[in-house]
């Protein structure tokens, strides 16, 4: 997938779900959703930082099985759904990436 498209898939999709699930608050559960990019500071911990042919799910510890099976969790409470959702839909959106490598 170009990177341009997949960075804004990442601004896209939460917004989508902002709108279309919490209309009353879709601000507030857009910010709260695009926190979660935070999750991406794991790639400082790779070598290199950025490899563009390099698939990031099961490779960098936030976005491993683990930390996924915790995000799912993260659904469970009202609290913390939103911050789950986007950590989803960003891990969704890594895999996605990452069938387009394969197919590459």
């Amino acid at each position: 997938m170009q990177p341009l498209l997949h960075i804004a898939l990442h601004f896209a999709a939460p917004f989508g779900v902002a709108r279309r699930f919490y209309a009353d608050n879709w601000k507030r559960a857009f910010f709260i959703m695009m926190a979660t990019m935070l999750v991406d500071l794991d790639h400082l911990l790779a070598v290199p930082v950025y490899a563009p042919q390099r698939c990031s799910i099961g490779f960098r510890p936030l976005h491993s099985s683990w930390a996924i099976g915790i995000y799912v969790l993260l659904l469970m409470g009202r609290p913390t759904r939103l911050l789950g959702i986007g950590l989803l839909v960003h891990m969704e959106l890594d895999g996605v990436d990452c069938a387009w490598i394969a197919l590459e």
